[in-house]
């Protein structure tokens, strides 16, 4: 698979939610049965809890984690796509983040070493389910999971394929040369001091939460992100974590790792300058799709574009996973 770029204008006049996001809606394009299973796994000393998606088929699949949104949790972003991915012939994991959802750990902290390790865990369960292939494991990382997606994948060789949809590649060096050294740093102090505090994640008409704006509260603040463990709430600290991890970094040590980046030309949360940063310095086999997205949230459930990343990473996925001949 060689490098590629693929700018697409897929825009289309209804920019509609989709409404179907439930396990086992009908859709057309269907391409496979599936089976869903709740399941319970540990990273260490946190229970994590997720949704197994598996398709009927009669040998192993290959099968991918999923890593989301900022204090997303597996009914919103993950399983959307979950789901979508289990029906192109994919096991899929989406899963609650430590802190978030039905997960165990410190509620509303964005811990982003424990992250790393719930993925790993996710990683590890995968590899040992009967019907999955265990060399056949991938990453999708949606928002600031696709970050988190590609620094796991970097650290974790059984990860074989990474996919990124409008994700956050967090650079603290960029962050700081952007808003000057010492203004990041009094940034950063802020938070420390505060570390402990909770703020709300999302807020109407520009009041303080973790998120600002409009935008995100068009989805986290309305019946688009309905979820009964969903909660609007996080540590200060967590926006520490953000500004200190470093995504775009691990990009040179994916090594041969297959990397899909999935973004829209018009993002306003999630850099494209730094999605586009992340597959130049990826030295192995990658892929760039550019959607005619107007917002950031269209790439959580918004048609067509939800509809054509997946598209684009179901088959990203099987090129990858899937043994030639």
């Amino acid at each position: 698979m060689g490098d590629s770029t693929i700018h697409t204008g897929v825009r289309t006049g209804d920019r509609s939610p989709v409404t179907d996001a439930g396990p086992g809606a009908e859709r057309e394009g269907r391409r496979e049965e599936t089976r869903t299973e709740r399941v319970v796994f540990s990273a260490g000393e946190i229970e994590l809890v997720g949704v197994l998606r598996l398709p009927r088929a009669s040998g192993p699949v290959p099968a991918v984690a999923l890593t989301g949104p900022f204090t997303g949790v597996k009914e919103q972003v993950t399983g959307r796509y979950a789901e979508r991915l289990a029906e192109a012939g994919l096991a899929t994991l989406a899963f609650d983040h430590r802190g978030f959802g039905e997960s165990g750990g410190r509620r509303g902290h964005e811990d982003s070493q424990g992250k790393l390790d719930d993925l790993r865990a996710a990683v590890t369960l995968l590899t040992r389910l009967p019907g999955v292939d265990p060399g056949a494991i991938g990453l999708v990382g949606i928002c600031l999971g696709g970050g988190y997606a590609v620094r796991a994948a970097a650290a974790d060789p059984r990860v074989r394929a990474v996919a990124g949809i409008a994700g956050a590649y967090n650079s603290p060096a960029r962050f700081a040369e952007g808003m000057g050294i010492d203004a990041y740093r009094a940034a950063l102090a802020g938070f420390a001091d505060r570390y402990d505090e909770e703020v709300p994640a999302v807020a109407p008409a520009g009041g303080e939460a973790a998120m600002p704006g409009e935008e995100p509260y068009a989805y986290y603040g309305t019946f688009r992100s309905a979820a009964p463990n969903w909660e609007n709430r996080v540590t200060r600290g967590s926006l520490h974590s953000l500004m200190t991890f470093d995504a775009l970094g691990a990009a040179p040590l994916l090594g041969r790792t297959p990397l899909l980046v999935v973004h829209g030309k018009t993002d306003a949360y999630c850099s494209p300058e730094l999605a586009a940063a992340l597959v130049d310095r990826t030295p192995g086999p990658k892929r760039a799709v550019w959607l005619d997205c107007r917002e950031h949230i269209d790439l959580y459930d918004v048609e067509p574009y939800v509809g054509r990343a997946c598209e684009e990473t179901a088959a990203f996925l099987h090129r990858s996973l899937t043994p030639a001949g």
